[in-house]
């Protein structure tokens, strides 16, 4: 999951979670109140401010480890912050959505969800990239079913 911040001069900082030590996956955990890092990656995939926000403020107490929680707040959160799956996501996804369309004898499922995974993305041609790697290169955008 990349997570990005812009700042107010609209540069961009971008964060890995598979860069996050278990340690601060643990502290990110203990601030949501004890929520299990799946459900945290579910929230963020879901744009959830407080699983962002923590993340975030994990990664800034690399360089401040007074910096509380509580005290650590993002305005204009919507405009600045938001989470993206990378390719090694997508292809997880796909995956698994490529075997039950299999066992379904149909792209329907799949067609349906790609919108939505190229818009959660950070790169949408990872989408296609993926689709084409499990065979499914003709449901890739501009591609004739």
């Amino acid at each position: 999951m990349i997570i990005t911040y812009r700042q107010d001069d609209g540069t961009e900082e971008k964060f890995s979670t598979d860069d996050l030590s278990a340690k601060e996956a643990a502290a990110v955990e203990d601030v949501m109140d004890g929520t299990p890092w799946r459900a945290i990656e579910d929230q963020l995939r879901g744009q959830s401010p407080t699983a962002m926000r923590a993340v975030l403020w994990v990664l800034r107490r690399r360089t401040d480890p007074k910096l509380e929680f509580e005290a650590f707040d993002v305005p204009g959160w919507k405009r600045r912050l938001h989470a993206r799956i990378d390719r090694a996501e997508i292809d997880d996804v796909l995956s698994n959505m490529v075997s039950d369309a299999l066992a379904a004898s149909s792209d329907a499922g799949i067609d349906a969800m790609l919108p939505h995974l190229r818009k959660l993305a950070e790169n949408s041609a990872d989408v296609d990239a993926a689709l084409d790697a499990l065979g499914k290169g003709h449901l890739a955008a501009g591609q004739e079913a």
